[in-house]
């Protein structure tokens, strides 16, 4: 059986070609079924391949080969279904996904997981957040993840992280922090006596020390969205 983006994309690459006799490029993949990267095509299209629907060609521009369709896809009117899965107890603790109240925050521009890049002060779009994922009170906002300093915490580049604003943190917390007034990191914080470590979260990555005066925490990580 397969998933209902697995069937999207499927449905989309068959289509495109009886139309115009070529399967669609990656990006047109990307953009008809509103995934943030590329990435997330070429795992359904890997998924695809295992289980014998597609091929890919080597050695040819747009190579991919639409080998068998699901019998559903074959009739007239077709269109995915959501795939319910087997019916087993859900996790302890799992909420239905009728009872998760959600909120908007602004999605503040792009934040460094790798070299500091320039402070971040623009809202660029918003997204939605489950509010049992925003800690506490005070305000929170989110930032797109640039880089790969903090992929051993489990944050990949593309990644939404989730913001508490606050000044202050505590040692081993995941921060925002702007370097020297300019610069905005995504690091593990550590206080030594007057220095300040943003320890990153991959050896490739040095960590940087700096006196306290030229650091300040802009609030600290509280959750993560990805998407695939």
């Amino acid at each position: 059986m397969l998933t209902r983006k697995q069937l999207e994309l499927l449905d989309f690459i068959q289509k495109r070609m009886v139309r115009d006799g070529v399967p669609p490029s990656f990006d047109e993949m990307k953009d008809a079924l509103d995934l943030r990267s590329k990435s997330g095509i070429h795992r359904l299209i890997t998924a695809l391949e295992e289980r014998g629907f597609i091929r890919r060609l080597p050695h040819r521009a747009r190579a991919l080969e639409v080998l068998k369709l699901p019998e559903a896809m074959e009739k007239p009117g077709f269109s995915p279904r959501v795939i319910e899965g087997d019916r087993t107890d859900p996790p302890k603790g799992a909420m239905k996904v009728s009872e998760v109240h959600a909120l908007e925050l602004p999605v503040m521009g792009r934040i460094a997981a790798g070299v500091p890049i320039e402070a971040i002060s623009e809202v660029s779009h918003h997204v939605a957040v489950p509010g049992s994922m925003l800690s506490g009170r005070g305000q929170h906002y989110a930032l797109e993840v640039k880089g790969d300093s903090m992929i051993e915490a489990g944050i990949n580049d593309g990644d939404i992280v989730v913001i508490r604003e606050q000044t202050i943190a505590d040692n081993g917390d995941i921060v925002v922090a702007l370097v020297e007034g300019h610069e905005a990191t995504l690091k593990r914080y550590r206080r030594k006596g007057g220095m300040i470590a943003l320890e990153a979260a991959n050896p490739a990555y040095e960590t940087r020390v700096l006196p306290e005066d030229q650091v300040k925490v802009q609030g600290r990580l509280v959750g993560l969205i990805r998407s695939y």
